[in-house]
């Protein structure tokens, strides 16, 4: 039993029954006993389970599922045979439908608690048509276990490696590269990273794949400049992968969880491969940022424009624009759009992606928006819509600022954390700009991550 005079009533090895309320951030059950916060991953709200407490904080504990009392009517059981140790999953022991669903409650929540904004209108969450081999993009962790290769994701809250053969959210071509690529280094005595002491050579494997052109790319991730046995490595992917056009080096040698160094060669074929967005086509490298549901994105930046409102006569600030994805749909319906964001690279390759797509209303500049933006103001620049995708932190505060300074009509945030975007709305709800309505996006199935897209407008308008 926990200890009388402490004000937590858990303590660790404790056994305990607990009615599951809702869902955490992270796509673990959330429950109480005695009015006492317990996170239990595998959960699900509505169900009745035993659990066992790991941790206890102050304010809250972890326990691990041990039976299920009473379950939920959306419990299923997972299609993945390692879904029990692998970290890359949290939902699919939920029906995709209940998923779509928890995932708006959890837009809703964070609205209500954390901007405290109850009235806005939140939609259903837009579903994929398919919530399996979804992801253009893998990047797998390579090690050594019992001796043998193994390539797959972490294991949940660890650096375990899980052998992954088949993972059923990957396009299917990145579960042919990861095979065939366990099999050549394995095959060639290429020896895998090992973090804990620093020593070997391989330490990701990364695939990309064009959904619309059948393009692949592979990236080996290599602690050191030399990769033995190249050619032969080569000569073993080089006709085992359907479409493969690139295969190519980065360079890592740094004690990081950063999964990518700054320099890359191409070891054979092209430097980048293609993928179209709608009517665009963007090239992609293997430091390029593009998003990895290909056929989600379209739905989430068309819902961008819809929010946008733009008839043709409007000048749109792209900020954090990245390499220009969304800042070209916005072209298509706006008299001109300025892209801005602070990673150089990025704008490098938006100017191309703009000139590949013969879109001549774009202007991309380099800098940091809270600096750019008053800038472009003082020039006689004044937006009628500010765009913004930031990253997961959202934006500064001195940022959101600058957008108000500039009085446009509407602002549409896109985000990929609904907690982020919660703080953001309350503040931009104080600096005039109210929050109307948030279309939630289903961009990784599975898994608890939601986008959601915010359409904010100044109170007077």
């Amino acid at each position: 039993m926990a200890n009388k005079a402490s004000s937590v009533p858990v303590e660790k090895g404790q056994t305990d029954t607990i009615d599951i309320t809702g869902l955490g951030h992270s796509g673990e059950g959330v429950g109480r006993y005695q009015d006492f916060t317990v996170f239990i991953p595998g959960a699900l709200p509505g169900e009745t389970v035993t659990a066992v407490i790991t941790t206890v904080k102050k304010t809250y504990a972890i326990g691990r599922l041990a039976t299920v009392q009473i379950p939920s009517p959306h419990r299923i059981a997972p299609e993945c045979g390692i879904y029990s140790q692998c970290g890359g999953c949290q939902l699919q022991h939920l029906n995709y439908k209940e998923q779509l669903n928890c995932k708006r409650q959890q837009v809703v929540d964070t609205i209500t608690r954390i901007a405290k904004l109850p009235g806005v209108l939140v939609h259903p969450t837009l579903g994929a048509p398919s919530p399996w081999y979804y992801r253009n993009k893998m990047q797998f962790p390579v090690g050594r276990k019992n001796g043998k290769v193994v390539v797959g994701c972490y294991s949940q809250g660890s650096h375990d490696i899980v052998d992954t053969e088949n993972c059923l959210i990957q396009h299917q071509v990145n579960n042919d590269i990861v095979r065939e690529v366990r099999n050549a280094i394995e095959k060639l005595g290429i020896e895998p990273y090992d973090e804990r002491t620093g020593q070997g050579i391989i330490r990701h494997v990364l695939g990309r794949v064009g959904t619309a052109t059948g393009q692949v790319m592979i990236v080996l991730v290599t602690a050191t400049e030399q990769l033995p046995q190249r050619q032969a490595l080569i000569e073993c992917l080089q006709t085992k992968i359907a479409g493969l056009v690139s295969i190519v080096q980065n360079i890592n040698s740094k004690c990081t969880n950063i999964i990518m160094g700054h320099k890359t060669r191409t070891l054979w074929g092209q430097d980048t491969i293609t993928d179209k967005l709608g009517e665009f086509t963007f090239a992609i490298s293997a430091r390029s940022f593009f998003q990895v549901n290909t056929a989600q994105a379209e739905v989430l930046y068309n819902q961008a424009v819809k929010y946008a409102g733009l008839t043709g006569t409007e000048t749109v600030i792209d900020a954090y624009c990245g390499t220009g994805t969304i800042t070209l749909f916005l072209a298509r319906q706006a008299a001109k759009v300025y892209g801005i964001e602070i990673v150089e690279p990025a704008i490098l390759d938006a100017r191309q992606n703009a000139s590949n797509n013969n879109v001549q209303n774009v202007e991309f500049l380099v800098g940091d928006a809270v600096a750019v933006m008053p800038r472009m103001f003082k020039q006689g620049i004044k937006p009628d819509v500010i765009v913004v995708d930031p990253p997961r932190a959202g934006c500064e505060q001195k940022v959101l600022e600058t957008f108000a300074s500039m009085e446009p009509k509407r602002i549409v945030y896109v985000s990929c954390n609904p907690a982020s975007l919660a703080r953001d709305l309350a503040v931009l709800n104080d600096l005039g700009y109210q929050t109307k309505e948030i279309q939630p996006v289903d961009m990784f199935a599975q898994t608890f991550h939601v986008e959601a897209i915010a359409l904010i407008q100044r109170a007077d308008t």
